[in-house]
């Protein structure tokens, strides 16, 4: 088990004047099976925003806020204590279904929202005709970890070779990008196999040796889950299962459905933008 505070934190300085403007933030992490939320703090500058709650159609924590008010800045804080006890477990005999279950329209239906590719899933011609190969006379779940084994010889991590609008296929085409795109790759991979797979965003502890109480600069974080049976998580950027170090806020088809802020304004002229991520291991 291990207990972390994560103090997330997103600040835009306008070029000019915002006369108003919408905005969702999912900053927030789950509580679920394998973490709980201790308490969880939200806050947003100027203090005139009207702020309310709601959770999503894909179960996350949503801050919804409007500015009514002209604005030169916008500042959120998402302030969280949580406590995440992972345990991924490798399968034993008959935890894996075969291909005949996965294919089945009882299996298609449940697993409708994480089959289909997404606008930034799909991997592209040339990654789908590598697949049968790679994961032929296979199950499941050996054929996702070879898909995964694959992908880390192709693929080399590389900040600022992407964009969050960069889709599976462009960043295959480049053989770059970073933890969105690789997941975004393999989840796309896993669905042309016809196995069910899904986004994950959230926050990882960068630094497993940082002693209690030892602030160190954390990250916004993606990785994927794949059901073969049940859901089992990976992490492609650093090719493990997420672990204690892994913080879960949001699930959806790829990153279009969980951005940690987004919103529209009317004014702005451009903006300067600050990010930063704070984790502390408190136990």
């Amino acid at each position: 088990m291990t207990r972390l505070r994560i103090v997330h934190r997103t600040a835009y300085r306008y070029n000019k004047r915002v006369t108003l403007s919408y905005n969702e933030a999912r900053m927030t992490p789950l509580t679920e099976p394998q973490q709980v939320v201790l308490e969880s703090q939200v806050r947003v500058l100027p203090s005139q925003a009207a702020v309310s709650s709601y959770k999503d159609y894909w179960g996350t924590r949503v801050t919804a806020f409007d500015m009514q008010i002209p604005h030169e800045y916008l500042e959120v804080t998402s302030n969280t204590t949580v406590e995440v006890h992972r345990v991924e477990r490798a399968p034993s005999e008959g935890d894996v279904v075969p291909w005949e279950r996965l294919r089945t329209p009882e299996v298609e239906n449940q697993f409708s929202d994480w089959l289909p590719q997404s606008r930034l899933s799909g991997p592209g011609s040339e990654v789908l005709g590598f697949l049968p190969g790679i994961a032929g006379g296979l199950d499941p779940n050996a054929a996702a970890h070879a898909v995964f084994d694959w992908l880390r010889g192709e693929m080399s991590y590389m900040p600022g070779a992407t964009g969050v609008t960069t889709d599976a296929q462009q960043a295959w085409n480049q053989r770059q990008g970073v933890c969105q795109d690789l997941a975004h790759l393999a989840i796309g991979s896993l669905r042309s196999l016809g196995i069910p797979a899904r986004y994950i965003s959230g926050y990882l502890h960068p630094r497993s040796t940082a002693d209690i109480g030892e602030v160190v600069a954390g990250q916004s974080h993606a990785w994927l889950e794949w059901w073969d049976g049940q859901w089992r998580s990976w992490d492609p950027t650093n090719h493990t299962p997420a672990g204690d170090f892994h913080v879960t806020v949001a699930r959806g088809r790829d990153y279009r459905d969980v951005p940690p802020l987004k919103g529209i304004l009317s004014g702005g002229g451009g903006s300067h933008l600050d990010v930063s991520v704070e984790i502390t291991r408190l136990a």
